[in-house]
């Protein structure tokens, strides 16, 4: 954390670190319709799977001194527009972190990484049309 900002104030100095944003940025993101998860790689995986929940999984974080970058991998649910989720995922994630940080936030970068089908969803296919070949 030693190239961190630093908030000064007449009490002293605070410092955020990355993890603490992402862990904001998660949270805001799970509020979003249409997201069904987050992907941090096989690492974040296995923690999950021990039983912490991880709300900082696939997430980056990048704080400059007065700009903060952050990019996010997430799945969509089937059915729902996928620039709209999108958009709303970028909306919430920089209020949330402005607001609770009060870092500037430059920019918020959304990778779809993949699309969920719900267990219980039916998809329905298009019939194949009979080829009469009399």
């Amino acid at each position: 954390m030693e190239n961190k900002p630093e908030i000064t104030n007449e009490l002293g100095s605070i410092r955020i670190a990355d993890e603490v944003v992402s862990t904001i940025a998660g949270l805001a993101a799970a509020g979003v319709e249409g997201v069904s998860a987050m992907s941090g790689g096989w690492g974040t995986d296995l923690v999950e799977k021990l039983g912490r929940k991880n709300f900082g999984k696939g997430i980056k974080v990048e704080i400059n001194e007065d700009k903060t970058t952050i990019d996010i991998f997430i799945v969509v649910e089937y059915g729902y527009p996928i620039p709209k989720v999108a958009e709303n995922v970028q909306k919430e994630i920089k209020l949330a972190v402005q607001t609770m940080t009060g870092l500037t936030v430059a920019g918020v970068n959304v990778h779809i990484l993949s699309v969920a089908i719900k267990k219980d969803a039916k998809v329905e296919a298009e019939p194949n049309p009979v080829v009469d070949n009399a």
